[in-house]
């Protein structure tokens, strides 16, 4: 097998449901690193004793396995392979490009000792067609590109270091990109990197999204992708992207644009963040907050010279890892202050987090420390900075940045 960069945290997760009646729906962006998950995860099964014949493995992207084939031959095929007395481990990746795929994915699921794996286009996976029919019965695990220290592992870099540049690494990070592949090509020169990531974008954009949703309106929905990615980190929300466009000339409806923003999820290009009242202690329907899934995505969508300041890029990086971490996500409001994130924990606790590059001066420095200091509960709260030297006030913990990336994620 050839060398993979370890994906310890989403392996886990797939060996905590292995045997569990439910099927395994492997979702995120293209070349996020589901195909490769899959690998890792057969030879894990393979080193707990795992038979080689217990396991098919199948590649829906090569036309041997699917041209001139429906999806009940597929299905007899693996049934004929099965080992009857033990249990058998089916994957099935890239699973859309079957006609009716569903059924094939229900008859395995029905069949006794089948454990059941699928990855695919995720337009596809979570256009409702297989949660309609496999509802409650299945669970899904969103795979995001490279964490820092998964990016920092896949170059082969040794964090004990303690005379790393983390700055400098960290800007190779965002401006080159954070997915698998793309990190392989860094040694043949940015141009490669920059080639490869506008064919992911133009296929995730004309192949999952436009064609699959029949927009007419390219110009339009590239606009929206463009002024989305100019503004990460921003209150966002249909009505005054509508309004910026119409400024600029081009009139869309605010419904249209929610509709836009909506398939722009479903492929993960971005991820939505709802406000939340810190006061009235409830989630607010206005003005959400948008993050790309990869920021060298940002060098295709608003050039080299970025109009996003490196705050939002950071937070940017900071909401992701939280997002792999189990955290559900809100931007937390009051009357005079904002938190960037709210977050409620895998075992339910709330966690306060602001992010900043720098507390550079004592305006800063009051504003991040004083919206955490109006909240009046014991959770934990932090201020994520760049910063070499820092300091706890009022209970609000004080964090580098790069030191909190780095963690062990449990």
């Amino acid at each position: 097998m050839e060398h993979f960069t370890n994906r310890k945290e989403y392996i886990s997760k797939l060996l905590s449901y292995k045997d569990k009646d439910l099927i395994k729906v492997v979702s995120g962006l293209r070349r996020s690193g589901k195909s490769t998950l899959l690998e890792l995860y057969r030879e894990a099964l393979l080193k707990l004793g795992v038979g080689k014949r217990q396991i098919q493995f199948y590649n829906f992207e090569l036309p041997e396995n699917f041209v001139n084939k429906n999806w009940d031959d597929i299905y007899f095929d693996i049934k004929k392979k099965l080992q009857t007395d033990k249990h058998n481990y089916v994957f099935l990746d890239e699973v859309q490009n079957i006609p009716f795929f569903e059924k094939l994915v229900d008859g395995l699921f029905a069949s006794k000792n089948i454990d059941v794996y699928i990855t695919g286009s995720n337009a596809f996976l979570l256009s409702g067609e297989l949660a309609t029919l496999l509802s409650g019965r299945y669970i899904e695990i969103s795979i995001l590109p490279f964490s820092f220290k998964e990016y920092l592992t896949a170059r082969s870099i040794d964090t004990s270091n303690k005379y790393l540049n983390y700055e400098a690494l960290f800007f190779d990070y965002v401006n080159e990109t954070s997915l698998p592949k793309g990190v392989e090509l860094r040694e043949e020169g940015y141009d490669k990197i920059y080639e490869y990531l506008e064919a992911i974008y133009t296929t995730i954009v004309e192949k999952d999204i436009t064609q699959r949703y029949q927009i007419n309106d390219k110009r339009a929905f590239e606009n929206i992708i463009k002024f989305v990615a100019s503004n990460i980190g921003s209150a966002l929300s249909p009505n005054n992207i509508s309004t910026t466009l119409k400024q600029d000339g081009q009139s869309i409806h605010h419904s249209t644009v929610e509709k836009y923003l909506e398939y722009l999820r479903a492929g993960f290009v971005f991820y939505k963040v709802n406000r939340f009242d810190l006061k009235g202690r409830k989630q607010l329907a206005t003005q959400e907050k948008y993050y790309l899934v990869d920021m060298g995505l940002l060098n295709i969508l608003v050039g080299k010279e970025r109009t996003t300041d490196r705050g939002h890029i950071l937070e940017n990086i900071v909401y992701l890892e939280l997002l792999r971490r189990g955290n559900k996500i809100w931007t937390g409001t009051s009357r005079n202050s904002e938190v960037d994130f709210v977050c409620k924990t895998k075992t339910g606790d709330i966690e306060y987090y602001q992010v900043a590059w720098q507390l550079s001066d004592e305006k800063t420095v009051e504003r991040e420390f004083g919206a955490l200091e109006k909240i009046k509960d014991n959770y934990p709260k932090s201020i994520l900075t760049t910063d070499g030297f820092t300091q706890n006030r009022g209970g609000v913990k004080h964090l580098n940045v790069f030191n909190w990336l780095l963690e062990t994620n449990e």
